[in-house]
């Protein structure tokens, strides 16, 4: 008992410090509280912002842009484009309001820019906003935690910062040198116009001058050798600066810019099971673009020299000597730059799920997109690309097997608003099992539909300068699923796979998944609060769900969790697993909760032990909310009674679900909840939220409906009314913890309320008219 006491007071303190903050922050706009935060912070708040969606809108348009659905409108077409001439409207008034002369320029330039890139798909804006909002909710959230997870340190650290400023001089000084020996070819040319002339020169005038002036003749011969010399020189002078620039361009490829494509690529993964944000293709398009144009410059000086063979050659000409083997590594390097530039920008998702990628449905519509990160002028409106499902899968791997039933081909195109890359999405590909003979699938694995693991290819083929390039990617692993009762087994699948493995397509993971230690699970199912409730788990949180999980190894960082731990075995006791127990609170919160969550008032992962040792010395009729261990998707509340004699008594719900929970909000529960107890007139058992707000201060401005005053109406109002009944004949010790009866229905409070003569009369209904 010292123990639970001990760690029951340093919850208390904990959740009294966030009870708080949530009050003075509840009122305060997610901008506001933004602004507020560190400079470290800030840095990666500024990262979001650029002419996508400039920050100028954000700060102009901050209540405005928080009080509209961009998750919605990101799917809705219909919405997105009236959204989009709102917000033209709401930055015209913003103009028209600013003083000053400079911002109101500034606003208009932006206003033109936006209309530019997102008039015919207002869409792209809604997405772009959305996932900036949930960005800035992430960031707040890992402003309350003591520290950041291990994954979003590796991937915010800053050695990155510096190896990307790194990357960014290293092309530029490549840039420069190939654009110096544009001159140092031109030179050569022109020095070896004039050797030509006086050679030519001299070979009409050889059988006149020879027998005339001979010693001129001699001179004139001997200008020309140094001038061959000296052309010869300059041959082999560019000739090995060119060498120099392949050489750099080579390691410079194989030392920085792939590891930084494989970098985003894992940043991809993380990002796609609820990390932070995505960013930094426009910076490796950049850098691809650049290095590519290098290579074809450096290419076309290369053939010049060749062409300037033609017209002066001579013994040990170095330029024959030397071009074939250049020419062959500058074509591999082109191959294979132009060959990896070619990634999966936006992984295939659903539309109706945008934020759990990765998980198709059958006959359900998704959308995927490719981009080759090298512009390529010369092959716009030209690059075909198809997709193929589960291609080259060995017989036997899986026991089903799907393939695309709208169009897999579409012509690459460039988009105005992302800097005139070349991309393609694909928005209407459907995925239909086939049909098997005599009704077998064929071999029957081991693992479930959603351990099945399936991937989509991308191929394309075109020719630049003469060198023909055959485009390949494909997706990270998908899970396809036929019901949608399917889906939190197969995000359960996605997470596992991202979080442990960087690889595009090991598509036999979960023949043997790998185990994650707690560090690294703890972080992603923080992830999952961020992403789907808006606000991500404290230490404290994580710490309940770690006891929940793994019992006394909990306080193990390091401990190893296994796949079937974590998704597969049912918790002891229990029919369900931990991750069906967590995904249904999750879908709770999402669907009726997320207002009263994001206040901070729900404490959530707390043990029944728990709960009384943080209620046991507090003020009668305080009471505190938990997610039930018993129910999946369910919450309830205890609350705290002392009796004369000294003892302490806790009552606790039967939890709510959301099956009950759509019928009336929470916070009306909360405000209306009655015990009845012996007879007596119904009365409110919640006086104070954990540790001590009064019940309507925490949750007022959550009431949905209140009682209606100075109206007439034609018939008697009615409400309804959470009740509960504490049965006298249970006897309740002081650690016991009763479960009184559910609310009752209205038929059954009509019942009761005519056996107390209780009058109805009094109460108003927010359901009248």
């Amino acid at each position: 008992m010292k123990n639970e006491s001990q760690r029951g007071k340093q919850v208390h303190m904990v959740n009294e410090t966030d009870g708080q903050a949530a009050q003075k922050q509840h009122r305060m706009s997610q901008w506001k509280q933004i602004q507020q935060l560190e400079t470290r912070l800030l840095e990666h708040v500024d990262y979001l912002y650029d002419d996508n969606f400039p920050m100028d809108i954000r700060q102009g348009l901050s209540s405005w842009i928080e009080s509209q659905d961009w998750d919605i409108a990101a799917t809705d077409e219909s919405m997105a484009a009236a959204l989009f001439t709102d917000l033209l409207s709401q930055l015209d008034k913003v103009r028209l309001q600013e003083q000053n002369f400079l911002q109101r320029h500034n606003m208009k330039i932006i206003q033109q820019q936006l209309q530019v890139k997102y008039m015919t798909n207002p869409a792209v804006m809604a997405k772009v906003i959305s996932t900036c909002l949930r960005e800035e909710r992430r960031i707040l959230s890992s402003a309350c935690m003591q520290e950041q997870g291990p994954l979003e340190k590796s991937l915010q650290n800053s050695v990155a910062f510096e190896r990307q400023k790194n990357m960014d001089n290293r092309v530029g000084i490549i840039r420069a040198s190939v654009q110096l020996m544009d001159q140092a070819v031109k030179y050569i040319e022109d020095m070896q116009d004039d050797f030509d002339f006086r050679y030519k020169t001299l070979q009409s005038r050889e059988s006149t001058d020879a027998r005339q002036n001979p010693e001129l003749m001699k001179q004139e011969v001997t200008r020309l050798q140094e001038m061959l010399n000296r052309l010869d020189f300059k041959r082999k002078e560019i000739l090995s600066k060119m060498d120099v620039v392949i050489k750099e361009i080579d390691d410079l490829m194989s030392s920085q810019l792939n590891p930084e494509l494989q970098d985003w690529k894992r940043r991809q993964q993380i990002a796609s099971i609820g990390g932070p944000l995505l960013t930094g293709l426009e910076q490796l398009q950049s850098w691809f673009t650049l290095t590519a144009q290098s290579l074809f410059q450096t290419k076309r000086q290369l053939d010049k020299l060749v062409d300037l063979v033609v017209k002066v050659t001579y013994e040990s000409d170095p330029i024959p000597l030397q071009k074939p083997q250049m020419e062959e590594r500058l074509k591999y390097l082109i191959y294979h730059l132009i060959k990896s530039s070619f990634v999966v920008e936006k992984q295939p998702c659903m539309p109706t799920h945008p934020q759990k990628p990765l998980i198709i449905k059958t006959g359900v519509q998704f959308t995927t997109k490719v981009r080759l990160l090298v512009k390529l002028p010369e092959v716009d409106y030209q690059l075909k690309v198809k997709t193929i499902f589960d291609k080259d899968l060995p017989p036997g791997r899986v026991s089903r097997q799907f393939f695309i039933l709208t169009n897999n081909t579409k012509v690459m195109d460039i988009e105005d608003y992302s800097n005139g890359c070349l991309s393609v999405e694909f928005r209407h590909l459907q995925l239909k099992e086939k049909k098997y003979v005599n009704g077998t699938k064929g071999n029957e694995g081991l693992l479930s539909v959603t351990e099945e693991l399936h991937s989509l290819s991308f191929e394309a083929c075109f020719t630049v300068q003469g060198l023909t390039i055959d485009l390949e990617t494909c997706s990270l692993p998908l899970v396809v699923i036929s019901n949608v009762s399917q889906l939190p087994g197969g995000w359960a699948s996605v997470m596992w796979y991202n979080l442990l493995s960087d690889e595009s397509r090991n598509l036999s993971f979960f023949g043997n998944p790998p185990r994650a230690t707690w560090s690294q699970l703890s972080e992603v199912l923080s992830w999952q609060f961020s992403t789907f409730a808006g606000q991500g788990l404290n230490k404290e949180q994580l710490n309940m769900l770690g006891e929940k999980l793994l019992g006394q190894h909990a306080s193990c960082s390091d401990y190893q969790v296994s796949w079937s731990k974590f998704s597969k075995e049912n918790i002891p006791g229990k029919p369900f697993s931990f991750w069906m127990w967590l995904d249904s609170i999750l879908e709770l919160i999402k669907k009726h909760l997320l207002p009263v969550w994001n206040d901070n008032y729900i404490m959530g992962f707390v043990s029944k032990e728990m709960e009384r040792a943080l209620l046991k010395d507090r003020e009668p009729g305080t009471f505190l909310l938990r997610f039930s261990e018993s129910h999946l998707g369910g919450i309830t509340f205890t609350w705290v009674e002392h009796s004369d004699g000294g003892d302490v008594k806790f009552n606790s719900v039967e939890p709510y679900t959301k099956s009950r929970l759509s019928a009336l909000p929470f916070a009306d529960i909360i405000r209306d909840y009655k015990v009845i107890s012996d007879g007596v007139a119904p009365e409110s058992p919640l006086k104070f939220l954990y540790p001590d707000v009064p019940k309507d201060d925490a949750f007022g401005r959550h009431y949905n409906s209140q009682p209606s005053k100075g109206k007439v109406h034609p018939y008697i109002p009615s409400t309804l009314i959470p009740i509960s009944e504490l049965r006298s004949h249970v006897i309740t010790t002081p650690t016991s913890c009763q479960s009184p009866e559910p609310p009752m229905t209205p038929g059954e409070f009509d019942m009761l309320s005519e056996q107390l003569c209780f009058d109805i009369d009094t109460m108003s209904s927010p359901y009248s008219d």
